[in-house]
């Protein structure tokens, strides 16, 4: 009775699903820009949309911040909660002045645009999250609309979020307080809450949580957490026309890299573990130093920025304290060894893992298996970190899947989709949301391609 019942859902939320409302969810969301904590636009637009065509269910504003905006909705009101968690924002602002430091390009980026003859879909900020959060409301919206006809008991939530890429708190930040270990040269900051965090402090946790976000082929279990560090050399201020022959912080800037490029290897190697769906990453993601109006001064300080994907037992203190340990032993008898040396840290969030035997797990892949006609492929090596680590950090069961995508070769700011693919993963959200509320961990619908 649970197989007829799941096959008749799945049959109703196909029929509901459609590329072209994908698309137009999408092109909703990118009619302005969308940076992280400035989403509050976005979400009202998309919540007047999703109004006009999904009347029955409830879409509620939720401010996070003086610029941020949660989009939620619930369907239902009982048995255990699904929660399907996306975000609103984009990695890069949109304004091509300030992400040229990122991206190397100085035009706009150019609306959404769907080729007529290959079908494909390119635009701005799609592959950060807009292309999977369109499929998983459009997913979302199916489930919830089939239970209530069919009057079954269901608990389902859509949260797309504010503020849910990474951003580092020492963009803007002055130093924190000084901590114990702060004589040594490494402290901590502490970031502004994420719409997730907000969201799980002011509404019930739910029993477990699908987080819709473009990654590897694949349902994933486990996700690395994120540190920041922040490397800073102080030194003395003075004129280039006194420079002398050390030539000042940046002269030397290269033997810096050199030694973080050298501790990168080093860290690395230590955290390789077969049997893992998730890896470790580091890089030096930005330099700040001087003033650009005025290159005759040479910068009295210099500082490096760099973001770390991290592995269960990762501790950003430890961390910091071998980068500080290394830099100083390394510049120790060089023209910098005279420059004070300090690493500053901050975890976005640990790294979590679900058991691969939970219910969610297994409905997720169950609906992979009906939409892709085979089970999901193994995932080893992963490094992309995502705040939905914050829902496992909860103890909230979390199946982690979504379309890959593909970079836009005429702008590398745009990414491509197939909407027809982005359709499949919207069923599949609904079939994890349908199983959830049947209770049915992983059966296959029947249905198969």
């Amino acid at each position: 009775m649970t197989s007829d019942a799941l096959r008749h859902l799945r049959q109703a939320t196909d029929a509901a699903i459609s590329d072209r409302t994908i698309v137009e969810a999408i092109r909703v969301m990118s009619a302005a820009p969308s940076p992280r904590g400035r989403e509050r636009a976005t979400a009202t637009r998309l919540a007047a949309w999703a109004r006009d065509r999904w009347p029955r269910l409830p879409w509620n504003l939720e401010a996070v911040g003086p610029e941020g905006t949660n989009l939620t909705s619930t369907a239902g009101g009982s048995g255990p909660e699904l929660l399907v968690y996306s975000h609103l924002d984009t990695s890069l602002s949109g304004d091509a002045a300030h992400d040229r430091w990122a991206t190397g390009l100085d035009g706009p980026v150019a609306p959404p645009t769907l080729d007529p003859v290959s079908g494909l879909l390119s635009g701005f900020g799609l592959g950060v999250a807009r292309a999977p959060a369109a499929a998983a409301l459009m997913g979302y919206a199916a489930a919830a609309t089939a239970l209530r006809r069919e009057g079954l008991p269901h608990r389902l939530c859509l949260l797309l979020a504010s503020a849910g890429t990474h951003s580092s708190p020492f963009a803007t930040a002055r130093p924190a307080s000084p901590s114990p270990s702060a004589a040594s040269g490494v402290s901590g900051v502490s970031g502004e809450p994420s719409g997730i965090d907000e969201y799980l402090r002011s509404h019930p946790l739910p029993a477990a949580a699908v987080v819709a976000k473009c990654g590897p082929p694949g349902v994933l279990y486990e996700e690395p957490g994120a540190i920041f560090l922040r490397v800073r050399l102080d030194g003395a201020y003075r004129p280039v026309l006194a420079r002398g022959a050390d030539g000042g912080l940046l002269a030397g800037l290269g033997a810096v890299v050199a030694i973080l490029e050298s501790w990168r290897a080093e860290h690395l190697a230590a955290r390789t573990a077969p049997g893992r769906q998730l890896a470790a990453e580091a890089g030096i993601g930005a330099v700040r130093g001087g003033l650009a109006e005025k290159p005759d001064l040479l910068p009295g300080l210099v500082e490096l920025h760099l973001y770390l994907t991290t592995v269960p037992g990762d501790d950003p203190g430890e961390i910091a304290r071998t980068v500080l340990e290394r830099l100083r032993a390394g510049i120790r008898g060089g023209p910098l060894e005279r420059h004070r040396v300090s690493v500053d840290a901050h975890m976005v969030h640990p790294a979590g893992s679900t058991p691969p035997g939970a219910p969610v797990i297994r409905q997720a892949i169950a609906a992979w298996d009906d939409e892709h006609g085979a089970p999901p492929p193994p995932i080893s090596g992963w490094k992309g970190s995502t705040d939905g680590v914050v829902l496992r950090g909860h103890g909230i069961p979390t199946a982690r899947v979504g379309p890959a995508a593909a970079s836009d070769p005429a702008d590398p700011r745009r990414d491509v989709f197939d909407p027809q693919e982005l359709a499949r993963f919207a069923r599949l959200y609904a079939g994890i949301a349908l199983r959830h509320a049947l209770g049915v961990p992983g059966t296959r619908s029947g249905r198969g391609t």
